[in-house]
């Protein structure tokens, strides 16, 4: 099946939205605009509009799409790993490393964040949501995996694998970021030893 044919047999709120989100990743939130958008996707303005009532609001559903893709893997470990949170974090760290290094366009709710300045702009609450239930996620997994301080450890690793997806677009592969996994891990069992020692 041709990406024509696959493209016409998508809604067009779905092609809408695919769309976007690719275009959106190549030139940014505001370097594409809603005509660029609607032709790509196959469709126009008035049926753009017809779904998302603006601009600002296919960006937010765009995010929410990001979002949604992002939840799945965690409830994929879940899946694979329900008795396992230990296994879940590593699995975790993996997949940061991926998300946060191996893509040189980096994460979208990210991105995001730095173009989006407007605090009532509908993609901010969203934004917020993602990355939120992201950590609280990871500290639940923490928990779980019996580290006595898994707030703090979620925090730790959030904060680190931000700085390593900032390090790796600053500077490239040969910055500290290449190092998160190592540096991830050794966290881990720093946590896991003081826990022991709090016994």
């Amino acid at each position: 099946m041709s990406k024509e044919d696959a493209m016409s047999r998508t809604p067009p709120r779905d092609r809408i939205i695919e769309t976007a989100r690719e275009l959106f990743r190549k030139h940014g939130l505001r370097g594409v605009g809603v005509d660029a958008i609607a032709e790509a996707a196959g469709s126009n303005k008035m049926t753009l509009y017809r779904h998302f009532g603006s601009k600002d609001d296919l960006i937010a559903a765009c995010l929410t799409e990001a979002g949604k893709e992002a939840a799945q893997e965690w409830d994929e470990w879940d899946a694979e790993f329900p008795d396992d949170p230990m296994n879940q974090l590593h699995e975790w760290i993996g997949c940061a490393v991926s998300c946060a290094i191996e893509d040189p366009r980096g994460c979208d709710i990210a991105n995001a964040a730095i173009e989006i300045t407007e605090p009532d702009h509908p993609a901010r609450k969203v934004i917020a949501q993602v990355k939120s239930a992201h950590r609280d996620r990871l500290a639940r997994i923490c928990r779980d995996a019996g580290f006595p301080d898994a707030e703090l450890l979620a925090d730790a690793l959030t904060l680190l694998v931000e700085g390593a997806r900032v390090s790796w677009q600053t500077v490239g592969p040969q910055g500290s970021g290449s190092r998160f996994v190592s540096v991830a891990e050794a966290v881990v069992a720093a946590f896991a030893e003081r826990g022991k020692r709090a016994v």
